[in-house]
């Protein structure tokens, strides 16, 4: 269930559009023609963007009037950074051990 939520974090993250909107949303609550404004795209089309971010958990989207507003939810960035720290814990762990090989070709 971890892996699911984690393809769907990473695969919603490919996109910079995706990406974009998540940093507007970091600065807070936007609606969907907000998101859409520096992107130079149609509300449907924004929509499917935020669509996708809501899906992997990333965004939550409510209706105020005829207006969605959306805003971050970052719990699933979390769940990856968590994840990649993993991969960071190994490539410092083999650089240490490229660090003390040359330092011992050095002598």
């Amino acid at each position: 269930m971890v892996y699911d939520r984690l393809d769907s974090t990473f695969m919603a993250l490919a996109d910079p559009t995706r990406r974009g909107m998540l940093a507007a949303l970091a600065r807070g609550e936007q609606s969907v023609g907000m998101l859409a404004a520096p992107y130079r795209m149609t509300l449907a089309g924004a929509s499917k963007h935020v669509g996708v971010l809501e899906r992997a958990g990333l965004v939550e989207r409510r209706k105020v009037g005829r207006q969605q507003l959306c805003r971050l939810n970052a719990r699933r960035m979390q769940e990856a950074r968590d994840w990649l720290s993993q991969w960071e814990r190994f490539w410092t762990d083999r650089l240490d051990v490229l660090e003390a090989v040359l330092k011992e070709d050095q002598r």
